[in-house]
């Protein structure tokens, strides 16, 4: 006699029993919520750039009540997702207090980092031609989304808290093409033309003045593994960018011990795993274009 074939839920729930991975289903109970984390950022966007994002202002004088209700929403929304990050939820007294000084720490920084965030603005307007002005870049530029959320979460990211700061950066770069993980230290002015395809890895140090355009990678080399075949962690991965360098589309940088001086210029396509010192320009030594007339098309049964 043939059994029956197991239903696909009982399967299903098989592999939830299973140890290790992803099974983990206690922890991930109390984990931070990404839809709340979500809505976090863009209530930060709101306060970063108010009558931009989130709703418009009707009247100036309404901007200082509208700023203490959007606090005071960010700070009810965080809280609980802080707690969840740092291990205890429902929290006890311990980690209430622990998030509560986080998250005061954190809104305390939003003014200088505003501050921050309007040199990326000055630098994307006098970085590209094509900037009318100060409002289309607050509007329409991907990269100025990108950057102001990785400056925040940055800032969390150096208190150690876990997965809230990429949570963040990964926000913006699902909706900006860009990623740049929280840990990288940015200077001043910073600005990615266009920005697709940006990839800038956790321990890159970039410096003031940088612009990038497209598809450019900071990136790690080879990863080293330690006695069992496991990738080591930590450690100077990514390179270093000093001040008042450009780099043009489809470059690649790889490695921690890679340095970029600063002043210098990377021509497209570079692929460099070797430091090049101050006021350097890298680029392909390419064949020479030609330019000549097209062949005339022979006359066909379609051609009047």
């Amino acid at each position: 006699m043939e059994t029956k074939p197991r239903d696909a839920v009982d399967e299903l729930l098989l592999t939830y029993s299973e140890t290790g991975g992803i099974n983990y289903l206690d922890a991930a109970a109390v984990l931070p919520s990404r839809e709340a984390i979500e809505t976090a950022c863009a209530d930060l966007m709101s306060l970063m750039f108010p009558g931009f994002r989130g709703e418009a202002l009707v009247d100036s004088t309404d901007l200082p009540d509208i700023t203490r209700s959007r606090m005071r929403t960010l700070h009810g929304l965080l809280k609980p997702e802080i707690s969840k990050s740092i291990g205890d939820y429902p929290p006890g007294a311990e980690t209430e207090k622990k998030a509560e000084a986080l998250l005061e720490f954190f809104i305390a920084e939003l003014p200088p980092l505003r501050k921050m965030i309007w040199t990326d603005i000055d630098a994307a307007y006098e970085g590209d031609p094509a900037a009318k002005s100060y409002e289309e870049i607050i509007l329409a530029y991907p990269s100025l989304e990108a950057i102001a959320i990785q400056r925040m979460a940055h800032v969390l990211y150096l208190k150690d808290l876990p997965l809230i700061p990429r949570i963040m950066t990964e926000w913006a770069h699902s909706r900006t093409g860009i990623d740049i993980h929280p840990g990288a230290k940015i200077g001043s002015h910073f600005f990615i033309d266009h920005g697709t395809g940006v990839v800038i890895g956790e321990t890159c140090a970039i410096g003031a003045r940088v612009k990038l355009y497209h598809a450019v990678t900071l990136g790690a080399r080879s990863f080293q593994k330690d006695e069992h075949g496991k990738i080591k962690k930590g450690g100077k991965r990514h390179p270093t960018v000093e001040d008042d360098v450009t780099i043009y589309p489809n470059a690649t940088v790889l490695g921690g011990e890679t340095v970029i001086g600063a002043r210098s210029t990377l021509g497209g396509n570079v692929f460099l795993m070797q430091s090049v010192p101050p006021d350097s320009l890298v680029y392909y030594e390419e064949k020479q274009l030609k330019i000549v007339p097209k062949r005339p098309k022979s006359a066909g049964p379609f051609t009047e």
